[in-house]
């Protein structure tokens, strides 16, 4: 599988290091029900068919975290973005 990163172009995904979900949000500590839901945070995810979206690390190339958008029963890559905006661009 090739991952497009948007500073070094199309590379190998062993180059990248694979987080995880990137539609998920951690939980508020401070939340009522704070150990509930992080353990629903931890231990309970979706296996999805189909577009999900990821986060990677290119770890042997510009070493920036990446938002993948990938078919999970093809591979196919749909789209990628940097997780943040380099200095300088508008808000």
């Amino acid at each position: 599988m090739r991952i497009p990163c948007p500073y070094c172009g199309a590379r190998d995904a062993h180059e990248f290091a694979y987080l995880g979900d990137a539609t998920v949000t951690r939980p508020d500590p401070a939340a009522p029900d704070a150990e509930d839901t992080f353990f629903d945070y931890v231990y309970l995810r979706d296996n999805p068919a189909g577009p999900h979206s990821e986060w990677w690390y290119h770890a042997s190339g510009c070493r920036q975290w990446v938002r993948v958008a990938r078919d999970t029963r093809t591979h196919a890559i749909l789209g990628t973005e940097l997780a943040r905006k380099p200095a300088g661009d508008a808000a």
